[in-house]
């Protein structure tokens, strides 16, 4: 057992393990920069020195984003202007032409319908027929009423020339029984002739002048009559005029070259005058009309150049010239006026208010067809 006591002894040997905790040689050199990592806290050392710096990467990105939209959007606002100012374009426009809307001058029954809807007509050519017979009837009783005025006015002339033969003779007769009476009155003052004959003489006078006074009133009357007569007459021609002109009515032509559109009218239908029955859309009248801000109108000028682009024929572009630019518009809607009403377009929160401008094709190619109300868009260089 003593030798195992001695062993105890051996662990005193075991000092020269010590040399094995050679890890603090390491420890010499290395670990001493480990305090280096402890500026790890540093990342609130730059919020610290960030006013020194002025701004964090972050900031200054967000800056630089700010900066490249605001000018983004001031370029695009002067290119805008500026482009505006020799380019200026709508499409706030439209095709428009004159529509006639065709009215019969009398009231009557139509009889015959000549036009289908659609169909391209003439100046002149006949559209209704309304029936002529009661109008025919009239015309012929006005022209009796003036063959009756002619025979009376007649008559009444006859009458005139007769009270003034009567008056010659009348006072023919009354010369002569003035000098009987005259000679009579100075035979009978001498006693050269009875008194009974100078009764007579003077009652012959006295009848003599009767009968003047009665051709006298008989050409009058004469003469009343025929002023009377001519009025009837020239009334009766005037009716017959007017009864004529109405039979010529009842045929319905084409005041104008164009289009029949939304025709409804059918044979058996009654027209009423001054009541639109046909539609013509006018063939020389197609204009432009084309809307644009007040803001742009200022350079505009009559005869100036513009170029059309229509929705009914599209990727052609026409040129076309400014015949009119109006002078005032309506602010408030409401039924057709004097002042054309244009719908105010919103441009941000300021309503911008349009003025309507007319634009004429020039030449336009003959196989053209236009279209009334049909879109367009418009471009002018001023």
């Amino acid at each position: 057992m003593p030798p195992d006591v001695s062993q105890p002894s051996s662990p005193p040997a075991e000092p020269p393990k010590k040399p094995e905790s050679l890890p603090p040689a390491p420890v010499v050199a290395t670990p001493v920069p480990e305090p280096a990592p402890e500026p790890a806290p540093a990342p609130p050392a730059p919020a610290s020195a960030a006013p020194a710096a002025g701004l964090t990467p972050r900031e200054t990105s967000r800056l630089h984003r700010l900066i490249t939209v605001g000018g983004t959007i001031l370029g695009l606002f002067i290119f805008w202007e500026v482009f505006t100012t020799f380019v200026i374009y709508t499409d706030d426009a439209y095709v428009r032409s004159d529509l006639v809307a065709l009215a019969p001058e009398i009231t009557g029954r139509i009889i015959a319908v000549h036009v289908v809807d659609n169909q391209p007509v003439k100046k002149g050519d006949k559209l209704v027929t309304i029936d002529p017979v009661p109008f025919q009837l009239v015309v012929n009783q006005t022209q009796a009423q003036i063959d009756q005025a002619k025979a009376l006015l007649k008559s009444s002339q006859e009458e005139l020339s007769t009270a003034q033969a009567a008056l010659a003779s009348a006072a023919s007769a009354n010369t002569y029984a003035a000098q009987e009476q005259a000679r009579f009155a100075d035979l009978a003052r001498n006693q050269y002739a009875p008194r009974a004959e100078l009764d007579r003489a003077n009652d012959e006078l006295r009848r003599s002048q009767a009968e003047m006074t009665i051709s006298q009133v008989a050409i009058s009357k004469a003469q009343t009559g025929i002023v009377a007569h001519e009025a009837a007459l020239a009334l009766a021609i005037a009716e017959n005029a007017t009864a004529q002109w109405k039979l010529d009515r009842t045929q319905v032509v084409a005041p104008v070259d164009g289009t029949i559109t939304n025709l409804t009218l059918q044979p058996g239908d009654t027209a009423t005058i001054n009541e639109p029955m046909i539609g013509i859309v006018d063939a020389n009248a197609w204009r432009i009309m084309a809307n644009y801000k007040q803001y742009y109108i200022r350079d505009f000028e009559i005869g100036g150049t513009a170029w059309v682009w229509l929705d009914s024929q599209p990727w052609h572009l026409h040129r076309a010239k400014i015949t009119g630019i109006a002078r005032g518009i309506s602010r408030n809607p409401g039924p057709d006026k004097l002042l054309p009403y244009v719908a105010p377009t919103t441009d941000w929160i300021r309503l911008q208010r349009r003025i309507p401008v007319t634009i004429v094709l020039v030449d336009p190619p003959p196989d053209l067809k236009l279209y009334m109300g049909a879109d367009a868009r418009t471009v002018i260089f001023p």
